[in-house]
């Protein structure tokens, strides 16, 4: 994607930290962003942000675990600006740091359920539609370098964070023709 002027972009976590660089540099290229995330507190304050950067943004409070969520705010998006996304960003993430040895159900839960259960949200919620519209796009997905190996005290992270490199390959091989 070359010219991003007047284009659609979907941005989970987008109300602090990456999610909200992202929103920034994108709307600032002429896009109209949309920054989901799940605190609402967050959402008003990147609001105020981006206004005040004379970036077109709308906000979406979403929990990226909530599949029924995730498609009301896909059919939000397309009521307010008239399509989904051309640029979907799953950049929501969490994380947990202790011993591997000591990680609980609860930890994976938690950081498999928002780190890879998100995206899985995004692309099962967005990519059919974003084909159905025939707009071209891009999709991607925040993941890191604890994707690539392991780590002692981020055992949970690193396992969401493989799947996602993994899953986010699978999705190009497929979408690429």
């Amino acid at each position: 994607m070359k010219d991003f002027a007047g284009k659609v972009a979907f941005i989970t976590g987008g109300a602090s930290g990456a999610g909200l660089g992202q929103a920034e540099l994108f709307g600032l290229a002429g896009m109209k962003v949309v920054i989901a995330d799940v605190r609402q507190d967050h959402l008003d304050s990147a609001m105020e942000y981006l206004k005040s950067k004379n970036i077109e943004a709308h906000a979406i409070r979403l929990d990226v675990t909530d599949r029924a969520g995730f498609a009301a705010a896909a059919d939000e998006v397309e009521k307010f600006y008239g399509t989904p996304p051309q640029l979907l960003i799953l950049t929501a993430g969490v994380n947990t740091f202790g011993p591997a040895e000591c990680s609980t159900y609860e930890d994976f839960d938690w950081v498999m359920g928002v780190n890879l259960g998100g995206v899985i949200n995004g692309l099962v919620t967005f990519v059919p539609r974003m084909v159905k519209a025939g707009k071209g796009g891009h999709i991607a997905a925040t993941a890191s370098w604890g994707g690539f190996s392991g780590g002692p005290t981020t055992a949970p992270y690193s396992a969401a964070k493989a799947a996602v490199i993994n899953l986010i390959e699978s999705y190009y091989l497929a979408l690429k023709p």
